[in-house]
C-alpha cells in the first residue's frame, strides 16, 4: 500500500528536519516547502494526504494557504493542520475559520504532532453506511460527499463527519463534549469553543439562512440539535 504523503510548508529548516524525521519514522511519506509559492501547483499535482503549514512563511502564508486549499476543488477536503508560534486564541479560531482541522502550537512536542494528524486522518476513515436524504440535503458517506439543494458542497473531514453525525441522530440534544467526544473522537486536542466554529462552517453550507437555521439549531444551556426541517 502506497505511504501517504504529508505536505509539510516550513521555513525553519530544523524544525522541518525534525518533524520530517518522526513523520517518517511514523510510516508516512514527506514533501517540504520553505516557502508557500509552489505548494497549491504541486499539491495539484500529487494530491497530498494532508498539509501541514506553518503560519509565517514567506509568499503565501499558511493562513492564505489553506484559504486556497478550501477554494480548489481537487483539494478542498484534504486535510490542514497548522504549526505555528501563534498560539493566541484569535489564531486558533482564525485557522478553524479559514477550514483547518487542527491547530499545533509552537514549541511542540513531536510524538503529540504525529498523534493529532494520525487523528485527523482517522476522521476521513468512512463508515460503511447507506446514503442519508434530509430534505435538501444529501450525505454520501461512502463517497463522502454533500449535495445541497442538487449542488455539491465541499466540506473538511470533520465538517462531514459532524454533519453525518448530526444527520444519525436527528432530533437528539448533543452537548459540546458529547460533540468532541464523537466527532473529533481522539482527544483532548480541541476544546468546545471549537465545536462552535464547526457547527457555523456547517450551517454556512447547507442552510438557506445561516442566521436563522431551519436544521442545525442551537439549545440553549444544552448545545445543538439537528431537525429535519419538515414545516
Amino acid at each position: 500500500m502506497a505511504k501517504q504523503t504529508i505536505f509539510i510548508v516550513e521555513d525553519d529548516s530544523d524544525i522541518c528536519r525534525l518533524v520530517q524525521h518522526h513523520l517518517k519514522t511514523a510510516g508516512f511519506a514527506t514533501t517540504a516547502f520553505s516557502n508557500g509559492r509552489t505548494v497549491i501547483q504541486e499539491a495539484e499535482q500529487a494530491r497530498p494526504s494532508l498539509f501541514l503549514l506553518d503560519v509565517m512563511v514567506p509568499g503565501k502564508d499558511g493562513f492564505e494557504l489553506c484559504r486556497t486549499i478550501r477554494q480548489v476543488p481537487s483539494l478542498a477536503a484534504t486535510p490542514v493542520v497548522f504549526l505555528t508560534a501563534k498560539s493566541s486564541e484569535a489564531d486558533r479560531i482564525l485557522g478553524l475559520d479559514l477550514g483547518g482541522d487542527d491547530y499545533v502550537s509552537k514549541p511542540f512536542s513531536p510524538r503529540e504532532l504525529v498523534a493529532r494528524i494520525k487523528a485527523v486522518l482517522r476522521r476521513f476513515d468512512a463508515p460503511a453506511l447507506n446514503p442519508v436524504r434530509v430534505g435538501e440535503i444529501e450525505i454520501d458517506p461512502l463517497a463522502m460527499t454533500l449535495r445541497v439543494r442538487g449542488m455539491h458542497r465541499p466540506t473538511t473531514a470533520t465538517e462531514f463527519r459532524m454533519l453525518e453525525h448530526f444527520t444519525r441522530h436527528i432530533g437528539r440534544v448533543f452537548t459540546r463534549n458529547q460533540l468532541l467526544d464523537s466527532v473529533w473522537r481522539d482527544g483532548g486536542y480541541v476544546t468546545p469553543r471549537s465545536v462552535d466554529v464547526y457547527v457555523r462552517r456547517v450551517r454556512e453550507k447547507i442552510e438557506r439562512d445561516p442566521e436563522n437555521p431551519l436544521h442545525l439549531k442551537t439549545v440553549r444551556g444544552a448545545g445543538y440539535r439537528f431537525d429535519a426541517g419538515d414545516k
